[in-house]
């Protein structure tokens, strides 16, 4: 028994020296408390989030509201309703959610509902489940009062038309500077959650699930230590367990940019050279509300708040 005790606690001295070995955990110490952020440029959906902060509110809220703002947005054909459709022109949305007592709740497959955000919540507080796919998490949708509403617009189908010319499936780079949208919280309470919305890779094939709706892939939260999200090409930060091994790094002494870099070199590693030809990007945050980013390439960027207004930040890169 002493040498199993022995060896488990090296392994973890190990881990913490792959990581630089810098400072304490977290969880200790002041920082700049009440935080939300949010990758790429949506700097409105957390102003959102930061006004749930403000008022006292719950962090869960906040991701939610802030991350809704983004689904409703036509505009934004990365999310929601707009959303690039699969290959065979159909809109197809997943989202997952997480609170601070380490609930959480998923829907992927999702077809004609506008917020899946707020069905992956109904999904965490109304069903004995994790995760709802498909007919299945439509269905549940419709019980539970959401409104049946087209998604394709006449700019996702115009882009679905022009790419059926070539069908060239090689994701795009930071495509329009903007992708899934994942969304921390740290609340005036210390608590963390997070939110995670997408419409996947643009036509992509019929059925493909990317990392946003997986917990532990695309969001993370464990409110001992803070939240991951993760952004850029799903199948390669799911193989990686990406936001849970970010927020793991970060429970061993990680800061928050430290466990991002870790997680993206993990990927570097795992792909090959493949890694030159995708994006993968982390998103953190500590309890004390200190943030950290890191992606393949450069480009990546998040948007931040620690007050009324949020402010854009470019992200370190490995490229």
């Amino acid at each position: 028994m002493n040498s199993r005790r022995k060896f488990l606690a090296s392994a973890s001295a190990g881990l913490i020296g792959t990581i630089g070995g810098l400072g304490s955990t977290a969880r200790s110490g002041k920082g700049p408390g009440p935080t939300v952020i949010a990758t790429w440029n949506n700097d409105a959906a957390v102003s959102k989030a930061w006004e749930v902060i403000a008022r006292g509110g719950r962090a869960l809220d906040a991701v939610e509201q802030g991350v809704r703002l983004v689904e409703a947005d036509p505009n934004d054909q990365s999310v929601g309703y707009g959303g690039r459709p699969d290959r065979e022109g159909r809109v197809t949305l997943d989202a997952s959610i997480m609170d601070e007592a380490g609930n959480c709740g998923a829907v992927c497959f999702l077809q004609d509902i506008k917020h899946p955000i707020s069905v992956a919540r109904r999904v965490m507080e109304e069903t004995p489940h994790v995760m709802l796919a498909g007919e299945g998490a439509r269905q549940f949708a419709l019980q539970e009062g959401f409104k049946e509403e087209p998604l394709l617009t006449e700019a996702s189908r115009e882009a679905w038309e022009e790419w059926k010319k070539t069908e060239s499936y090689k994701p795009i780079i930071n495509i329009e500077n903007h992708d899934t949208i994942g969304m921390l919280a740290l609340d005036q309470q210390g608590n963390v959650s997070g939110a995670c919305t997408t419409s996947g890779l643009a036509f992509k094939m019929h059925g493909r699930v990317g990392d946003s709706p997986i917990i532990g892939a695309g969001l993370f939260v464990d409110n001992e230590v803070g939240g991951a999200v993760a952004t850029g090409m799903g199948e390669a930060i799911v193989k990686a367990c990406g936001s849970f091994l970010v927020v793991e790094l970060m429970r061993q002494g990680a800061s928050p940019e430290e466990a991002c870099r870790e997680a993206v070199m993990r990927i570097v590693r795992k792909q090959g050279s493949y890694y030159k030809d995708i994006q993968a990007g982390f998103l953190a945050v500590n309890k004390k509300g200190e943030t950290g980013s890191f992606a393949i390439h450069p480009g990546f960027t998040f948007a931040r708040a620690r007050g009324p207004k949020a402010k854009n930040h470019k992200s370190k890169s490995y490229l």
